[in-house]
């Protein structure tokens, strides 16, 4: 393996753009999280996966931000602190990112329900969380996580680029995964859609050519067969600029200082917790109509009170007083 090319410096709008893009990403994760939290009834079992997605992303994006606002210039303990969380919790949304797909795949093709999908929640838990906190306290243990001079990062710790087996932990902490969920997702969400199009063909025999409700599933199912193509494209967008920029690290190449390049990396990597948000709330009528309606009802609330009556009222204005309904100082005014 070629020795490590010389260090990748950041550009003060390079690392502005970075961590515009690491808090966007913690307000969508966390607008998600929000969302799940204010309607029990929208929490079904993909939405409660897509829970513990946006917990990971949200502690990802925090990470990163401190990283990229700390521009580490070399080793420390808290670049050593941040390169762990961020490790842990990179790597724990590829994996729970690919058991979103493989649940829907699983409940959508091969009909899974009840105690099934209760054992497969828990084999989630398991490897999403159990084996990203194995393979990040190893790394720390063995003093494989430190300084990588933001040659495979964009200003946070990483690997560190002097260990000499840094190939096999770079792919053990991320990109090993990383690569594992460019080829399931696409195929994952693939076969859910060919399955779906194969079901839509044979139902659509029984079904009246003009009917309204039959019109309306077809607008339904359009929307669903968008969301299937753009969720593994969208993650793939993202990502792509990490993998780039770790081969070309791997090759010893200058390109891998390219200013396009650096941010596309920094975005790529920091702004997952946001594309989710577009996605599944954003996209999501059901659960766009209730934040909007959210939204509005905070900024209608009424505020205006009747104006008090000065102490020093004529006797002569008893009459008045006495056609006005009384309030008593407990009551609010109506309005």
């Amino acid at each position: 393996m070629p020795p490590p090319a010389p260090p990748t410096e950041l550009l003060p709008s390079e690392r502005a753009v970075v961590l515009l893009s690491c808090a966007l990403s913690a307000l969508g994760s966390g607008l998600l999280v929000a969302t799940h939290a204010l309607w029990p009834d929208l929490r079904s079992r993909a939405r409660r996966l897509l829970l513990f997605l946006s917990l990971a992303d949200l502690l990802s994006a925090a990470s990163y931000f401190y990283g990229v606002l700390q521009d580490f210039s070399g080793p420390s303990w808290d670049c050593v602190l941040q390169g762990a969380v961020s490790t842990f919790a990179n790597t724990s949304s590829f994996f729970w990112t690919v058991a979103i797909a493989l649940y829907l795949y699983l409940s959508i093709v091969h009909a899974a329900r009840g105690p099934r999908t209760d054992r497969l929640l828990w084999a989630f838990h398991a490897v999403s969380w159990g084996v990203p906190l194995t393979i990040t306290v190893a790394a720390v243990s063995l003093k494989k996580i430190g300084y990588d001079a933001s040659d495979v990062s964009v200003g946070w710790c990483w690997i560190d680029l002097e260990a000499e087996d840094r190939l096999l932990w770079m792919l053990l902490t991320g990109k090993l995964w990383e690569m594992l969920a460019y080829i399931l997702l696409p195929l994952l969400y693939l076969l859910v859609r060919k399955h779906i199009n194969r079901a839509r063909e044979a139902l659509s025999e029984y079904r009246p050519i003009l009917c309204d409700t039959h019109q309306l599933q077809r607008r339904s199912s359009s929307v669903a067969d968008k969301k299937l193509v753009l969720i593994p494209l969208i993650f793939i967008c993202l990502r792509v600029w990490s993998t780039v920029r770790f081969v070309l690290t791997l090759c010893g190449s200058p390109a891998v200082r390219i200013p396009v390049l650096v941010v596309l990396h920094g975005i790529g990597n920091t702004f997952q917790g946001g594309a989710n948000c577009i996605m599944f709330v954003l996209c999501t009528r059901a659960v766009r109509t209730r934040l909007v309606s959210l939204c509005c009802c905070c900024c209608s609330q009424p505020s205006t009170q009747s104006p008090a009556r000065p102490p020093g009222a004529s006797v002569s204005s008893k009459t008045r007083d006495a056609q006005e309904p009384r309030q008593t100082p407990e009551e609010p005014p109506s309005t």
